[in-house]
């Protein structure tokens, strides 16, 4: 039997046991007095994404992938630096009051993220769960602040279509044809601010709760069918989710999953019913919201930037205006490289949980657990 971890004193002991109470393995509730706040947020969204039908929510709307840059490449760096540096404007704050920045990108070494992080000079921590990214740091933002780690901390995620699929696929400028199950990685950015929510909450959007996704596949190996891949990411962790007695579905407003898009929506949804859980129409996912239909995005979005620009531009403003109380956010990706998927490898996915609650949200239904 492993020692119980030794703390310094009974203070920290008790601020420790305040902070997060874990309910199984990979899932956290944090408790209501340490649970941060989303300060603000802030969207940059590329041409498509600004057509769509969520193109008015967002902060910043670019008419043209290349920004006037040289590369597509320095393009994205610029729509992060535009979201970055948008949320800390929102807040009033400089980098410098800044404890530490989350954040990742699709790209190798999540270099965007390297060259961004550079010039705002924030303690910087690079993350990647590929298109789950965001559920990553937000997941890992919100512990940090719980814990008393940070004060305050600025998460971000962004991705761009053509320097993914330079990455990923094929250059664009080839002309491949793309096929019906292809998904359109997201050009765009999104940025986050948690801090320690005000006493008893207040009109604070908190972070409550949190479920670590486990690597799941079932022996997908196409890339150009990323929705397939990713439905049992996202079914595992919403099964295991929901298993707890202290989370219902009646206790959501909206389960917003991230980039299955319209061939790994009904995957995932046949999996969780096989399981036993269905969660009816307040099941909607971020891969079919950020297109239209008839926009040329086959399948629907992906990319770390998708479920964050819906996030952020749509839930989180509906949830600010009480018309959302209570929402479960879980971004999926894959965790494949160029490299393994030539190699002849499945495609290994995860699914990351955030709990969000609002000044709507109603009480829980759920207990809590013994």
């Amino acid at each position: 039997m492993s020692a119980a971890p030794a703390f310094a004193d009974r203070a920290t002991e008790a601020a420790v046991g305040r902070s997060a109470r874990r309910l199984a393995p990979g899932a956290v509730r944090l408790a209501p007095s340490a649970a941060p706040a989303l300060v603000a947020w802030y969207t940059v969204a590329g041409p498509e994404e600004a057509t769509g039908p969520l193109g008015h929510a967002f902060d910043e709307r670019v008419p043209d992938y290349a920004w006037g840059e040289s590369s597509f490449e320095r393009t994205e760096r610029k729509f992060l630096r535009h979201a970055t540096q948008g949320v800390l404007a929102r807040a009033g704050w400089t980098p410098e009051e800044v404890d530490l920045h989350l954040g990742g990108d699709l790209l190798d070494e999540i270099t965007t993220h390297n060259f961004v992080a550079r010039e705002l000079g924030i303690p910087f921590v690079g993350m990647f769960s590929a298109c789950a990214t965001g559920g990553g740091v937000l997941a890992m933002g919100a512990l940090a602040v719980a814990a008393g780690a940070a004060e305050r901390l600025l998460c971000s995620v962004s991705s761009h279509y053509y320097t993914a699929e330079r990455q990923y696929r094929y250059p664009v400028e080839l002309g491949v044809e793309r096929l019906a199950t292809n998904q359109r990685t997201a050009t765009g950015a999104a940025a986050f601010l948690l801090a320690p929510a005000p006493p008893g909450g207040g009109e604070a959007i908190r972070v409550t709760a949190v479920t670590w996704g486990r690597v799941r596949d079932l022996g997908v190996k196409d890339p150009n069918n990323m929705g397939a891949a990713e439905g049992p990411a996202a079914a595992d962790t919403l099964l295991r989710h929901f298993s707890r007695p202290d989370a219902v579905p009646e206790d959501y407003d909206l389960v917003l999953t991230g980039d299955l898009a319209r061939v790994g929506l009904p995957l995932a949804r046949r999996l969780c019913r096989e399981g036993g859980l269905d969660l009816g129409e307040r099941w909607q996912d971020a891969g079919v919201l950020l297109y239209a239909p008839d926009q040329p995005v086959q399948a629907g979005g992906s990319g770390a930037a998708c479920c964050a620009l819906v996030l952020a531009g749509h839930v989180l403003t509906a949830m600010a205006r009480g018309e959302l109380g209570r929402v479960l956010f879980v971004a999926t990706g894959s965790l494949h490289s160029k490299t393994t998927y030539q190699q002849g490898d499945v495609l290994p996915v995860v699914a990351h949980a955030v709990e969000l609650e609002g000044p709507a949200a109603r009480p829980r239904r759920g207990g809590e657990e013994a």
